[in-house]
């Protein structure tokens, strides 16, 4: 007769399995705040290159951005597709914003769309152009 020492008990696996799905039910909500957290980051600083950009340009010339400056993060697959904005009454001469692109992760994010313009305010829109709930949890970086 063999002893069967070395094998699983089925009361050990479920106990593994148990442990795996919390860890799982924590660790997955906490994963998806931090890259959404993360792709917001890149947006907001796209923005401010994007603005750098603009300022260092002729004075009321606001054309399209060149490559690089028109997505975010600059590098691989865009998440936000940034443009530069006409000088309109509130502006201060010109703003960039950051819309999310339509298939990517940040479609439907409660921020939406980043927008920056020339006097430093700094603005969020949802999808349907109203103001996103809270701008400065969107733009907060810690």
């Amino acid at each position: 007769m063999k002893s069967h020492g070395s094998a699983f008990m089925l009361l050990e696996l479920v106990i593994a399995l148990a442990i795996a799905a919390i860890l799982t039910v924590f660790a997955v909500p906490s994963y998806r705040s931090h890259v959404a957290r993360s792709y917001r980051l890149d947006a907001a600083s796209a923005l401010y290159r994007a603005a750098q950009f603009i300022e260092a340009g002729a004075p009321g010339d606001v054309g399209p951005l060149p490559a690089g400056l028109d997505q975010a993060p600059p590098f691989g697959t865009p998440v936000y597709r940034l443009q530069a904005l006409p000088a309109d009454e509130t502006n201060g001469g010109y703003a960039v914003e950051a819309r999310p692109t339509e298939p990517g992760p940040m479609r439907d994010d409660a921020c939406g769309t980043f927008v920056l313009d020339a006097t430093g305010l700094r603005t969020n829109r949802a999808a349907d152009g109203t103001v996103a709930t809270d701008p400065d949890a969107c733009w907060n970086t810690r």
